[in-house]
């Protein structure tokens, strides 16, 4: 596998050349040039390399090494250092997330990638295809890096509507288990998660969108703005669909509560029927000498047709009242 997937050149929003990075200090002397670097998973070799063509700062590459970092926006001189979780819905309906890093300058672009991403290959065609946009420069190539990201967290929110109606059909359809409740716990992991990754997009893109990021230029503010409204667009969304699930895991509960008491007074309801009996019958199996109706022939009956009158008179009693 290829640590280093594409490494070109561009002036006035047109692809010149493919660059080998050795020569990318020649490139970045050329008025009007900007170099884009994708990387995935580079080796700490290769990043020290990186670095010392575009004077990179240690703390930005070391964070890009090791992954494993909170979605932020950090200068450091006149670069930015960006730092995006990628995600994705996997076959068994979780989510795979990933991490994808952004050293953007003055005349260069370098992302990096790490764990499950989508490769970025589809954003350098759509922006190359559109020269008169690649032409504001890296700025340019940030958003549509974000606006790539970002849009695919919709898909994944729509995931998990599906499965949270699935499970909402199940709760309330009488399906009541313990597999119900478990799928929503993990369903909230899942939103928690997603909530990390999404939230402190909002703050990064009002910063972009301001005018105290110098890198960024005017007219490339307002396409900062459209992802801005995305991000708060799935932010809500989370915040909704984490409070369904919360309605949904004690509705739930409520429920198998509820199913637990109708049984408890079944239960109940039937044992009280079955006292009267046990109790007749008790007391006549205790064999005494002497008692009543020992001597009279219609005793036996008499006793049957008791237990038998009570136990219907009970019975109707608890049907009417709901209990069984």
């Amino acid at each position: 596998m290829s640590m280093v997937v594409n490494c070109a050149a561009y002036a006035d929003g047109r692809r010149v050349a493919d660059v080998p990075i050795e020569d990318i200090s020649e490139v970045l002397k050329r008025d009007g040039h900007f170099v884009w670097i994708g990387l995935l998973e580079p080796s700490e070799a290769l990043l020290r390399q990186v670095q010392e063509e575009f004077g990179l700062h240690d703390l930005a590459v070391e964070d890009a090494h090791r992954a494993h970092q909170r979605p932020k926006l950090e200068e450091y001189g006149d670069g930015l250092f960006v730092v995006l979780r990628t995600a994705r819905v996997n076959g068994e309906g979780g989510i795979e997330f990933g991490e994808t890093h952004l050293f953007v300058g003055p005349g260069y672009v370098v992302s990096v990638r790490h764990g499950s991403s989508l490769s970025y290959a589809d954003v350098r065609a759509r922006c190359e295809s559109t020269p008169q946009l690649l032409r504001k420069g890296p700025g340019f190539v940030l958003y549509a890096i974000m606006d790539f990201i970002v849009d695919h967290y919709f898909p994944i929110v729509d995931a998990i509507e599906e499965q949270l109606e699935s499970l909402e059909g199940e709760v309330f359809g009488g399906a009541l288990s313990r597999d119900i409740s478990e799928r929503i716990y993990k369903l909230k992991r899942d939103l928690l998660a997603l909530k990390r990754t999404v939230s402190p997009l909002i703050e990064m893109c009002n910063r972009l969108v301001r005018f105290d990021v110098a890198l960024i230029p005017d007219d490339t503010r307002p396409y900062f703005r459209d992802v801005y409204d995305h991000v708060i667009r799935i932010n809500e969304t989370v915040d909704t669909l984490r409070e369904l699930l919360t309605s949904a895991l004690e509705a739930n509960l409520s429920l198998t509560s509820v199913g637990q008491n109708e049984v408890t007074k079944k239960l109940a309801g039937w044992a009280a029927i079955l006292a009267v009996p046990t109790m007749i019958a008790g007391v006549y199996g205790m064999n005494f000498q002497y008692m009543p109706e020992l001597g009279w022939y219609l005793g036996y009956p008499a006793a049957m047709g008791l237990m038998a009158g009570i136990c219907t008179l009970l019975y109707a009693s608890f049907k009417r009242s709901g209990w069984l």
